[in-house]
């Protein structure tokens, strides 16, 4: 993709895509498009633009403000979404279990449509989202529930579920899976702190004032 192409295509994902709601606020982070940024957000800017749906969208747009940050992140979110040892399905299904533990409008929009095409049941993400255990699980799925919900929740995992999860997981995935969540609570802690939002006309998942 050439340079003019990457800039149009920054510049029309950012007016469609993540316009600032029509509230009057003044947006905390004004959506960037690739012809604004400077020679040090470029070189990200455009690797971000080869793999995102939404450009410089969601969690970019701040990180573009703090561009080396953004770089080391954007090879940590790389390997934890694409070469992570944990299978995609219930990859996703951990970031679904974050987003609607921090009711992250951008996580949940994002994710809930990857989690389905991984595979993940349509019962499951429905009950998820109303804030239940969902109750037709298969054993690696409710490994990945119960172990992340309760070190997110209680900061430890106590050796029942560490015995569950080594049951099914390898090291290397227990470690990948803890990676992920921590991850995505970072990730979640960016789009509350920058009030990003769901693209416009779309709707939230999430109402205002639902539990």
């Amino acid at each position: 993709m050439s340079s003019l192409m990457i800039a149009a295509a920054g510049g029309w994902f950012a007016a469609t895509m993540f316009a600032p709601p029509a509230t009057g606020k003044e947006p905390r982070f004004p959506q960037l498009t690739m012809d604004q940024l400077n020679e040090t957000q470029k070189p990200l800017g455009e690797q971000i633009m080869k793999i995102s749906s939404v450009g410089i969208g969601g969690p970019y747009n701040p990180l573009m403000r703090s561009p080396v940050l953004g770089q080391r992140l954007f090879d940590l979110f790389h390997y934890l979404r694409w070469e992570t040892s944990v299978p995609t399905k219930l990859n996703e299904f951990a970031i679904l279990i974050i987003g609607r533990q921090w009711r992250s409008q951008v996580e949940w929009f994002a994710h809930a449509p990857l989690a389905a095409k991984a595979g993940l049941n349509a019962d499951i993400i429905t009950e998820l989202k109303a804030g239940n255990r969902p109750s037709k699980m298969a054993e690696d799925e409710a490994v990945v529930y119960d172990f992340v919900t309760e070190l997110t929740t209680t900061q430890k995992v106590s050796d029942e579920i560490y015995a569950r999860a080594k049951k099914v997981f390898n090291d290397q995935q227990i470690v990948d899976l803890t990676a992920v969540a921590g991850n995505y609570v970072m990730v979640a802690m960016l789009l509350a702190m920058a009030e990003e939002t769901v693209p416009p006309g779309k709707e939230p998942p999430f109402k205002v004032g639902e539990k």
